[in-house]
């Protein structure tokens, strides 16, 4: 066990990335950049810790931060729960913790949107305790190190990965081995094509004597992916346009977009026009066709969303067009608003052609 951890921290201190989030023990910082990563990757999420870090220094300025404004500068990185999820801990933090990052991994934990990878991750960075961490780069350095098939999804997997971390974790030195081991899988044990002839842990490791490296770590579930079909509605009335602010519980919620129709199966522009939905949105509007995009495709851990973007113009007011979590805007001030990718690029694909 000592040997584990003796030869991951050698390599780490050789080896490590120059990460701003690793210069500092600032839990507020930690926590950050540990919500951003999650499901992005560093080069993704590095211009977005630093914006981040800049407009919002400490917990209480992000908690004093409008949402709108959390949610448009959170704009391109997806899982939109995440940013939810940190302005509303933030305001905890500022108002039951006052201002202070809690130093317990159980109150840590507590905290909405931290589970027990944030928990640990901060316990140990900020606050050097000793509480192993298990993301994906630690599942897979284990499971191929010391040979493990139980499956990493399992309830079983979980409890014999977190113990067996536990196990190997440097008691006097959690965060740095923490760092060490994740930073191992990160750009050591990768998932495909592994350099194993350069890792440390070779000569310990059962997947590279038996020649499993591909087979480890093992997975039971298979996410199931559905497919949905968005007709947006881009309406324009004498420069202005509707947008409206998603807040039911799907996806890109407190973001902004169009108008829109969901059909259960993709539908040709006559089929379209002729729906009841359609006929039920536009009613006695006076309105004409000034284009219909092609399928844009969007890929969520999910879902998968083909999208098309339906833009008319009205010839007379769209009031009765503008439902109750609907607003009215000048066409120029899209911009301003928190919208979903898929949306962000449709707009930058309409303003390259205008």
């Amino acid at each position: 066990m000592k040997r584990f951890s003796k030869e991951i921290i050698a390599w780490y201190l050789i080896n490590k990335r120059d990460l701003p989030w690793r210069n500092t023990n600032d839990a507020y910082l930690i926590w950050l950049s540990e919500i951003i990563l999650q499901q992005t990757r560093v080069d993704q999420g590095m211009a977005y810790y630093l914006k981040f870090a800049s407009n919002f220094p400490t917990v209480k300025h992000l908690a004093k931060a409008h949402s709108d404004k959390v949610m448009k500068l959170w704009q391109g990185l997806g899982y939109y729960s995440r940013a939810r999820n940190l302005h509303e801990t933030s305001q905890i933090i500022a108002s039951v913790y006052k201002g202070k990052f809690p130093d317990v991994y159980e109150d840590i934990l507590s905290l909405k949107g931290i589970g027990e990878y944030t928990a640990a991750a901060i316990a140990s960075f900020a606050f050097n305790k000793p509480h192993a961490v298990v993301d994906g780069n630690v599942y897979r350095v284990l499971s191929r190190v010391f040979g493990i098939e139980t499956p990493i999804d399992s309830s079983m997997g979980k409890k014999e990965f977190y113990q067996l971390a536990n196990e190997l974790i440097d008691k006097k030195n959690p965060g740095l081995f923490n760092q060490a081991i994740m930073e191992l899988g990160a750009i050591q044990c990768k998932p495909i094509n592994p350099d194993c002839s350069l890792c440390p842990l070779n000569a310990m490791c059962v997947a590279f004597a038996k020649k499993r490296i591909t087979e480890l770590p093992v997975k039971e579930k298979k996410t199931k992916v559905r497919n949905r079909f968005l007709y947006y509605i881009v309406v324009n009335y004498k420069g202005k346009t509707i947008i409206n602010k998603r807040i039911g519980n799907d996806i890109w919620k407190n973001l902004y977009d169009f108008p829109l129709i969901e059909t259960a199966k993709e539908l040709s522009e006559t089929e379209f026009f002729g729906s009841e939905q359609w006929q039920q949105f536009i009613g006695e509007t006076s309105y004409t066709i000034t284009s219909v995009s092609s399928i844009h495709k969007h890929i969520l851990s999910h879902q998968k969303i083909f999208a098309r973007f339906v833009e008319i113009n009205c010839k007379s007011s769209f009031s009765k067009l503008v439902s109750d979590t609907a607003i009215i805007i000048n066409n120029k001030d899209i911009q301003k608003y928190a919208v979903p990718r898929l949306v962000d690029i449709y707009l930058e694909k309409r303003i390259k052609e205008k």
